[in-house]
C-alpha cells in the first residue's frame, strides 16, 4: 500500500519553509519565486505552522492587514494537519479532503521530512491506475 514517503520519493527533497517571524510580503515572495502555494513556518528548527494561499487571501487580504508589517507568526494556520512517512495515502487524502486543505506536512517528532499536495497524491493515483491498466490488458490479451 502506497504511502507518503512513496510520494516523497519521487519529488525534491527540498521544502520551502519561512522564519515565524519573516513578513507576510517575503513569504509571499518566496512562494511566488517558487511557484508553490504553502510554505511550512519553522522557529528554528522546530515545526510551528504552515502557511498558504488561503492565509494571505483570508488572514491578511480581507483582514485589511499590511504585508510588509505582518508577521507570518501572526497569521499562520497553527495547528496543522501533518502526516508520518508511513501514513497511507488514502488516509493522507481523507485528511485533505476532510479539513479542506491541499498541502500536508510530513513531520515526524518534530522533524521535517517534506510536503505532500493533493496533486502528489492525483499524481500518484493517475500512475497507479494506468499500471492496472496495463496489467488488465495484459492479463485479458497477452503481452504484445
Amino acid at each position: 500500500m502506497a504511502n507518503a514517503q512513496s510520494i516523497l520519493e519521487r519529488k525534491e527533497p527540498d521544502v520551502a519553509t519561512v522564519d515565524r517571524h519573516a513578513s507576510v510580503l517575503e513569504a509571499a515572495k518566496a512562494m511566488n519565486q517558487r511557484h508553490i502555494g504553502a510554505v511550512v513556518v519553522t522557529e528554528g528548527e522546530r515545526v510551528v505552522g504552515i502557511f498558504t494561499e488561503r492565509d494571505i487571501l483570508n488572514r491578511v487580504v480581507a483582514a485589511g492587514r499590511e504585508p510588509k508589517a505582518t508577521k507570518v507568526g501572526d497569521v499562520m494556520t497553527s495547528p496543522m494537519a501533518v502526516c508520518r512517512r508511513d501514513t497511507r495515502i488514502a488516509e493522507c487524502k481523507a485528511v485533505m479532503s476532510q479539513k479542506r486543505i491541499r498541502h500536508l506536512p510530513v513531520v515526524e517528532e518534530g522533524r521535517l521530512y517534506g510536503m505532500i499536495s493533493a496533486g502528489d497524491i492525483l499524481a500518484t493515483e493517475v500512475v497507479d491506475q494506468q499500471e492496472t491498466i496495463e496489467y488488465l490488458q495484459e492479463y485479458l490479451y497477452g503481452r504484445h
